[in-house]
């Protein structure tokens, strides 16, 4: 029963889509394919989408890898709050980290009022550009190559750099020797890991690329399929099978070193410093500090400020501010409130069924390794391998006809994004499940029915306690991430359940950028609630840890 849920809701949406791109009035046939490369519009799309791409990898590695460095090997002050600083532009919904930027870089942003001071001629930088594009999807992607270079450095030998060193070689030749080549798998996995991330990315372009006419893979696909006519669907089908070859692909890659990365996993990780800054320790601190709260503390105060404001051309100033706007979005317009309302109850469903499936399937493929439970992991993975535009397009082809001549009535209802989130989203608490199950003994479960505890008792007072952790900050990050969603829902949402992606999406296309900062700065508020909620629980989990032993 098990794997037909899993055939029904994971792999057949992927398999229509597919049937869908090669399927013709006579029968099977790659004319759609055809149709769509003899087309300029697709070529140049295809050459934006690589120049933005590769452009903001290149600049998420060269941040990332600096900031690891740092982090993993000198003394520099205030760690663990530099980190969750770090962590901030990818914690941020990319939309939301769009509209701080686009506003803070604006006519009526912070950059533009700097800009005066010095001539009132000079405008700030436009982020509706290639560059724009570019930057703020480099910012957005650059903690995924820190997170996971800073672990790969850390595990680094120091035996190896003191054998280097006393053979002769020099402090940079030890470096050039010993820390490149050993760190290459995890800087290689991050950076492909932050490609695949552009790649799949929906918010940023769509948000400063359509208003520019600059068009990647999946804001094309999203206005093929928008744009209706008889065969927009066949089209968006083969946009869609082409991008999901190249994610797929980058993902194997990425796996594949990733598997390599834990051939070290029982090294241990070395938390000391292993250079001292001395004097220049301040110095080096306020150099790191200055960049990131540049790229995320002052463009979000900017949407802030921007979000109070009587008016978008105003002066800000005591007398123009006004909490209206956010009087309005949350009292004076029921659309925002029931996108609110959406969000929040797809959100906690979703949390719901991926916390109770999601562990289940975690715990078997932990104890009882398989071949079917490796399957079922590939399958439950499939839909967060693939762009989510990708997958939005999947789902409305499963579940229009889920059977032909049957429409049960999910397309086109709130049931069908439900749907979409869980299966999009399993996997997140899947993996936070597996690393959790990792972590304890199975000899735990074998004493517990040794001395006669059963199957409830055994999981309230024996496994709960120490896996409640790991499996809540699973929970977290579904929530955060459904609460949030845009790319999926830019297809998938309809009259009655837009979210609040999709809404604050439409008030920006509108040009109602007034609301669109009023949610987004709510939005952040969230988060940050949110990750405050997600320490206080790991701080209470390692005290009780603590104390049990």
């Amino acid at each position: 029963m098990l794997a037909i849920l899993l055939l029904v809701f994971f792999v057949v949406p992927v398999g229509k889509l597919i049937w869908l791109s090669v399927q013709g009035q006579t029968g099977l046939t790659l004319a759609h394919y055809a149709e769509m490369l003899q087309q300029s519009r697709l070529w140049k799309t295809l050459n934006d989408t690589f120049v933005i791409v590769v452009g903001s990898s290149l600049i998420s590695v060269a941040l990332g890898v600096s900031v690891a460095w740092l982090m993993a090997y000198t003394d520099i002050k205030h760690k663990p709050v530099l980190h969750m600083v770090t962590l901030l532009p990818f914690i941020l919904p990319s939309y939301v980290l769009t509209l701080s930027w686009s506003s803070f870089m604006g006519s009526q942003g912070l950059m533009a009022q700097l800009l005066h001071l010095f001539s009132p001629n000079v405008r700030p930088w436009s982020m509706y550009s290639y560059g724009g594009i570019v930057f703020v999807m480099g910012i957005h992607h650059f903690p995924l190559v820190y997170l996971l270079t800073v672990d790969v450095l850390k595990k680094i030998p120091r035996d190896l750099e003191w054998a280097t060193r006393a053979s002769g070689a020099g402090k940079w030749k030890m470096f050039r020797l010993v820390t490149p080549p050993l760190a290459l798998p995890g800087l290689a996995s991050g950076g492909l890991l932050a490609f695949l991330a552009s790649l799949d990315n929906f918010g940023i372009p769509a948000f400063l690329g359509i208003p520019a006419h600059i068009s990647v893979l999946s804001t094309l696909i999203y206005e093929e399929i928008i744009g209706f006519g008889p065969s927009a669907f066949a089209r968006g089908a083969a946009l869609s099978v082409m991008l999901g070859i190249i994610a797929v692909i980058g993902t194997s890659l990425q796996w594949s070193l990733v598997r390599k990365m834990k051939t070290s996993d029982t090294v241990a990780a070395d938390h000391s410093p292993r250079y001292a800054l001395g004097k220049h320790r301040n110095l080096v601190t306020a150099t790191l500090w200055a960049p990131l709260a540049f790229i995320t503390v002052v463009p979000v105060g900017s949407m802030i400020a921007i979000s109070l404001k009587r008016a978008y051309g105003s002066p800000f100033n005591l007398s123009n501010m006004t909490i209206s706007n956010y009087t309005y979005i949350l009292l004076e317009n029921p659309k925002v409130w029931q996108s609110i309302q959406n969000s929040l109850v797809l959100s906690v469903s979703t949390v719901a069924i991926c916390l109770g499936f999601g562990s289940l399937l975690a715990y078997v493929r932990v104890r009882r390794p398989s071949w079917w439970t490796k399957s079922a992991e590939l399958a439950v993975a499939l839909p967060y391998t693939l762009p989510g535009i990708v997958f939005g397009l999947a789902m409305i082809l499963a579940w229009m006809q889920p059977i032909p001549g049957w429409n049960p009535g999910i397309y086109g209802s709130i049931r069908i994004l439900f749907i979409a989130y869980v299966c999009r989203f399993m996997i997140l608490q899947v993996r936070a499940g597996i690393a959790a199950f990792a972590q304890i003994d199975p000899s735990m479960e074998e004493a517990a029915h040794i001395f006669g505890a059963g199957f409830r008792k055994k999981w309230l007072f024996v496994l709960l306690p120490p896996l409640l952790p790991g499996l809540l900050s699973g929970a977290l990050l579904v929530f955060l991430t459904a609460l949030t969603e845009l790319t999926v829902s830019a297809l998938l949402w309809s009259t009655g359940s837009q979210t609040i992606g999709v809404t604050i999406f439409g008030f920006e296309q509108a040009g109602n950028t007034l609301y669109s900062t009023a949610i987004s700065s709510l939005i952040v508020l969230l988060i940050i609630a949110g990750m405050v909620l997600l320490h206080f629980v790991r701080k209470l989990a390692s005290r009780k840890g603590v104390q049990s032993t």
